[in-house]
């Protein structure tokens, strides 16, 4: 049978509560495409993020795309999304799920599992059940869904329009959408092809401070498994135009030093150590600092003689002299967000209202 050629206009819709695409996108080449990213709105009570989809429909419509490419702003891999669309046209599906291969004991009440034919048809869906089916094609795994989706946009328009219309609805993809069609449409599942080449398949979803913070972790590992650095399938983000990193200060007892650690432009060590962490653009680690297995977001300025250890610092926090987090975990929970894991995450609260960065 002759592959059908993608044609036609597709929207990559990013769907997410805290993160968007800002300036232009890098389209695929091939076929006309748009990229755009819709927030979700706070006040309407939408906090999941294919939730954000119902608010959009004039968007989406408005668009006049052929297909339409639903993903969440909170998972981490690496696809082809060419691929899942020539699938999507090859088999004359109306929606095709991404899932990937897991392990039944490590799937059960964790994800939404996907049951498929042996052409790869969805068959049923269940919301992290505590006992998962197995697999069609591999008995002795699960196929998990990756929250992201292929649709025709004639089809996709009418669904949310009902789901919206839907008082029982939580209007989630997985819950709700995904069930009420499996019997009127042709839906497929696509089986997730790891871009990263390095080691396991990689898919994270990072929906949780704790899982955020494992995966940025990961990074500063010596050889972590989410490679940051592959020519072959480089990562495109826009960013900001800043000054190269600098350290000073190389007398022993205040050496500006980065060690194990990835440090964004425009920032400076200024005889501070930082060890297994994570710098955004523009931060400052002051003298006789100790800065270890943390994230630090953009324009945050570390105070003289301060110890940061195992936490999240928000964007433009100003750390005083001699601040002490991660050291004392009952202290901590009286003036930040302790996590299930003891990491701590210090947050203005301005940054609930701003635009992210």
């Amino acid at each position: 049978m002759r592959a059908a050629r993608l044609t036609g206009k597709i929207s990559v819709a990013e769907f997410a509560s805290a993160t968007h695409i800002r300036g232009p996108a890098s389209c695929p080449s091939w076929a006309t495409s748009s990229v755009f990213s819709w927030r979700a709105d706070r006040a309407s009570g939408y906090g999941r993020s294919p939730a954000t989809a119902p608010q959009n429909i004039y968007s989406i419509g408005s668009e006049r795309s052929t297909y339409a490419i639903v993903l969440s702003g909170d998972h981490i891999y690496k696809m082809n999304y060419r691929k899942m669309l020539q699938q999507h046209l090859d088999s004359g599906a109306h929606v095709t799920v991404a899932t990937i291969e897991a392990d039944p004991t490590e799937a059960a009440k964790r994800f939404g599992i996907i049951e498929t034919d042996a052409q790869w048809r969805v068959l049923g869906f269940k919301e992290k059940p505590a006992e998962p089916k197995r697999a069609a094609h591999r008995p002795e795994k699960v196929n998990a869904s990756m929250g992201v989706y292929i649709f025709n946009t004639q089809l996709l328009i009418p669904i949310l329009i009902s789901d919206a219309e839907d008082p029982e609805s939580t209007h989630d993809f997985g819950r709700d959408v995904l069930p009420r069609i499996l019997s009127k449409y042709r839906v497929f599942a696509y089986n997730f092809e790891d871009e990263n080449r390095n080691g396991p398949l990689y898919w994270r979803d990072v929906g949780t401070i704790d899982a955020y913070y494992e995966a940025n972790m990961d990074l500063v590992s010596v050889t972590p498994i989410f490679n940051l650095y592959d020519k072959g399938w480089p990562l495109r983000t826009w960013q900001q135009q800043y000054p190269p990193v600098k350290s000073v200060f190389a007398d022993p007892e205040r050496m500006g030093v980065a060690l194990d650690s990835i440090v964004s432009g425009g920032s400076i060590i200024s005889g501070g150590r930082v060890r297994r962490s994570v710098l955004g653009y523009d931060v400052r680690v002051n003298s006789f600092c100790e800065v270890e297995n943390s994230i630090i977001f953009n324009h945050v300025n570390i105070g003289r003689h301060s110890r940061v250890r195992n936490a999240i610092i928000d964007r433009h926090v100003v750390l005083p002299e001699h601040t002490e987090i991660g050291y004392d975990l009952e202290a901590d929970r009286t003036r930040y967000h302790v996590s299930e894991k003891g990491v701590v995450t210090v947050v203005r609260e301005e940054s609930m209202l701003e635009e992210p960065e």
